[in-house]
């Protein structure tokens, strides 16, 4: 476990809450009417029930912003950093940004708002949805590093979403190369698409070619399921489970939030 992640989660098993943006300004799902502050207003809301029911953490994102970007428009960054730092003194817990799927953006976002940590598709070669997708992390990195965020920790998406890797290495072996080559300070492991779970026997090769390092559930878990995750993996990042009917495109319910979490302390056993 590195030092920041460390530093940022602790040395539980972690739970990180989304809280998913509306589409922003120049995106085709923009309500031009509710505007930036009803940006800030849907965003706030789900702020508090995530933060009122326990989670260890959040973490700001634009999955609204359908069909997603490569390169995302200024204007997207803009008006993220805008609303996270509107809501800026009502977080009290840890939050990381994801600009989907910018790295450049996630690190200049991070820089701005004070993230503590940042996801983001940084390694690999994938067919997507989007066409082809070839992250590169040493430019990434550099530009943290330039952007004097030597400190933010990074958590490396591996298996992404809307997207069929081209590497015909395992899974397993694509993370294990990543740790060793890029220096993650936790790996993520995803489902095919947003809200979908991870296959458990991916997440336990993960784990147990990397035992040393956090490796994270990105998508899909469940109330039914959060038990079974935390037992192989070292946490959890959460998003549509905590909707309205589980639906990801809907606001935070409240007492789906509290009861995950109730689960997650009852698999911890405290």
């Amino acid at each position: 476990m590195t030092n920041k992640f460390r530093r940022v989660f602790g040395d539980g098993k972690v739970v990180v809450a989304m809280v998913h943006l509306g589409a922003l300004p120049g995106s085709p799902l923009h309500d031009a009417e509710a505007g930036l502050e009803g940006l800030v207003e849907n965003a706030r809301r789900d702020l508090k029930a995530l933060q009122g029911a326990g989670f260890d953490a959040v973490m700001f994102g634009n999955e609204n912003d359908r069909p997603y970007e490569f390169k995302v428009d200024t204007a997207s960054t803009a008006t993220m950093a805008y609303v996270i730092g509107a809501l800026r003194s009502e977080i009290t817990v840890p939050f990381g940004v994801n600009v989907l799927w910018d790295p450049a953006s996630t690190m200049a976002l991070a820089a701005a708002t004070g993230a503590s940590f940042a996801r983001e598709i940084f390694t690999g070669t994938y067919a997507s949805d989007m066409g082809p997708w070839n992250p590169d992390a040493g430019a990434a990195m550099r530009y943290r590093d330039r952007l004097g965020r030597r400190d933010l920790a990074l958590l490396y998406n591996v298996s992404a979403e809307f997207a069929w890797s081209l590497d015909r290495r395992s899974l397993a072996d694509r993370a294990r190369s990543a740790v060793f080559s890029s220096i993650p300070d936790a790996i993520l492991v995803s489902g095919a698409i947003t809200g979908e779970a991870a296959e458990m026997s991916d997440l336990e090769a993960v784990k147990a070619i990397l035992p040393t390092t956090p490796v994270l559930a990105n998508t899909g878990v469940k109330h039914a399921t959060v038990a079974d995750v935390l037992k192989i993996a070292d946490g959890c990042i959460v998003g549509s489970s905590l909707k309205v009917d589980g639906d990801t495109w809907k606001p935070v319910d409240a007492d789906r939030a509290a009861e995950f979490m109730r689960l997650v302390r009852a698999a911890r056993g405290h």
